[in-house]
């Protein structure tokens, strides 16, 4: 199945990259005719002063200016559908990095993670070789955060729905997906504060004097320059005043010098990016969703109240861009001089402002949804033998699969197993050797239950879950900054257990080799009294341990006691993992074996 997802790409791939360099010789074509039309115009403006022709220098200036800027918007456009293509390549040519060798270009979510939190360090949900890293299709900051939560926390049964819902309507929308990854992939280049920057602009105004008279004179300046231009044509006089006018209109633009610039200081560098944004989110609007999220979040940026998000987005974008143009020198001065070009975006940009600036923040949320969404799908697109979770009810904890496994582990190299827990209080012990697979097997648990409780697919063939919030406390360390011993971190996790066990509704935690920075006789006694703290608490989880009297607690909890082991087969002196879990205590242990092979006999001692 994967050799057939793998081609997939890889024919993306090889089509993009097509496209993009037909796009990439159309802009050096037209770069090449742009010079063309510039020195064509410099010859033109050379040879009017010589035959002193004013018709000849006004003819050049309209004709070949307006054919330059035409050039100029033409080349723009083909630019951004190489830049298009080429980013299409780079997402198809991601997922191949990603399905065989968990590569992967977006972030890995490094910045989210957090040692004290329940779970995410324990269960390598961020950062390098993590779940993130292997889920995360987001190029925006707010995406990223997004995500970032939904892995953070569980979701109520109704959010995991409509997300399974919608996850499983764009995994079966591939193209739409890579489509819309290569459109917002320019978003990982852009500065993160940068949105929020021209939210912040968008809810000022600029109150530029004279505002009003100047929307009128704005509209009529360039039809009253017009006439006399060609008065002058007729009567030499009219020259003069025409020249005079415009010099007029060009000092105009001039005094509004400060209250441009606040504009284009915040607002010019993003014209546009947020063009790029407005067809992002008019490919939103316009899907033909299915699913209630999608609907919802299509129905948030496009109704009959609102209009059209993308439209009004794109509308800000070209009047940006329109300011923008007067960064061309011979554009600026041409627009400048016949229609008060910076003065008149200006205004509109203080229209729009007042009309529409509310949207903006909304529509952003809206794209980190989907964006969150698309991370999800991805795993659905990639691994089709992954299932979806089913969400349970009922007052008791429910935790089963079938042929369940590590997300993160290579499919050749990972072992599956079978666990149950169906409506029921337990506490699981699970016994085993060193290396037979125990962390491993709560950290796959764990993982997937996150997995399940965020709206995605999961690394089994069945699994039936509550909705519960997973607690660790596995890899416990000390801290030098805050001067504290790897005793007193695991005390600390445990009384923050101990706290959430009281405080909420329902508390699934993973205990690997509790009380490791104490002695053997305390280590057993406490852990001990922490179980059987926790039995009195009615906590449900599982306890891995090599302490094989822990494991006789079964005996005297046999309805809330459960013992699970790992073990191993020695033959010939070597050790053979099966990693499969089963019913009962483990018999065989290793730690000799091992100490054996480093050249320390354990029997001569």
């Amino acid at each position: 199945m994967n050799d057939d997802i793998l081609q997939n790409y890889a024919l993306a791939k090889a089509s993009a990259q097509s496209e993009a360099d037909r796009f990439k010789r159309l802009v050096n074509i037209y770069s090449f005719i742009r010079l063309g039309v510039f020195l064509l115009f410099l010859m033109f403006i050379v040879f009017a002063v010589k035959q002193e022709s004013y018709l000849i220098f006004a003819v050049s200036f309209v004709v070949l200016g307006g054919s330059f800027a035409w050039l100029v918007q033409r080349q723009s456009v083909f630019e951004a559908q190489r830049e298009y293509f080429e980013n299409l390549k780079r997402v198809n040519e991601n997922e191949i990095d990603s399905i065989l060798n968990r590569g992967n270009l977006y972030d890995n979510g490094a910045a989210f993670a957090d040692e004290k939190h329940y779970y995410t360090s324990d269960l390598d949900i961020f950062g390098q070789a993590s779940l993130f890293q292997l889920i995360n299709r987001c190029a925006t900051a707010d995406g990223n955060s997004k995500l970032a939560d939904w892995l953070s926390s569980a979701a109520d049964k109704e959010a995991i729905l409509q997300r399974q819902q919608a996850v499983k309507e764009l995994s079966g929308k591939s193209s739409w997906k890579t489509d819309f990854q290569a459109a917002v992939l320019f978003a990982m280049k852009q500065d993160k504060d940068q949105i929020r920057q021209l939210s912040s602009y968008l809810r000022l105004p600029i109150d530029m004097p004279g505002e009003k008279w100047l929307v009128v004179y704005c509209k009529i300046a360039p039809f009253l320059l017009v006439l006399l231009m060609i008065a002058g044509y007729f009567y030499s006089p009219f020259d003069k005043a025409a020249i005079g006018l415009g010099l007029i209109n060009i000092g105009l633009v001039s005094s509004r010098g400060k209250y441009i610039k606040k504009t284009d200081t915040i607002a010019g560098k993003i014209g546009r990016v947020l063009g790029m944004y407005a067809d992002i989110f008019a490919k939103i609007e316009d899907g033909q969703w299915q699913s209630k999220y999608l609907i919802d979040l299509a129905g948030t940026i496009k109704s009959e109240q609102l209009g059209s998000t993308s439209v009004q987005i794109k509308q800000l974008s070209r009047l940006i861009e329109k300011l923008n143009y007067h960064l061309n020198i011979i554009i600026g001065i041409f627009l400048n001089v016949f229609f008060l070009w910076d003065i008149r975006q200006i205004i509109a940009i203080e229209k729009w402002k007042h009309s529409n600036r509310q949207n903006l923040e909304q529509a952003f949320g809206v794209l980190a949804e989907i964006e969150a969404l698309l991370s999800l799908s991805s795993l659905a697109i990639n691994y089709p033998d992954w299932c979806y979770p089913e969400i349970a009810d009922g007052d008791g904890y429910t935790l089963s699969a079938q042929s369940i496994a590590h997300p993160l582990i290579n499919s050749k190299n990972r072992v599956d197993n079978d666990f149950e827990l169906n409506n029921e209080l337990k506490i699981d012990i699970i016994t085993g050797s060193n290396m037979a697979g125990k962390s491993t097997f709560l950290r796959t648990l764990g993982i997937n239950t996150v997995l399940a409780l965020c709206g995605a697919p999961v690394c089994a063939r069945s699994m039936n879950v509550s909705v519960m919030t997973i607690i660790s406390y596995m890899r416990i360390k000390d801290s030098l900054n805050e001067s504290t011993s790897t005793f007193k971190a695991e005390l600390d996790r445990l009384q923050m257990l101990l706290a959430a066990v009281d405080g909420h509704e329902k508390v699934y935690f993973l205990i690997d080799e509790m009380l490791r920075g104490t002695n053997s006789v305390d280590k057993y006694k406490g852990s001990k009294a922490m179980i059987e703290q926790l039995i009195s608490k009615k906590g449900v989880g599982l306890v891995a341990t090599h302490d094989l009297q822990i494991a006789q607690l079964e005996q005297k909890y046999p309805e809330y006691v459960r013992n699970f082991y790992f073990d191993i087969q020695v033959i010939d002196g070597e050790m053979l993992f099966d990693y499969k879990i089963k019913h009962g205590e483990c018999k065989t242990f290793n730690a000799s074996l091992l100490l054996r092979q480093i050249g320390i006999d354990v029997d001569a001692v």
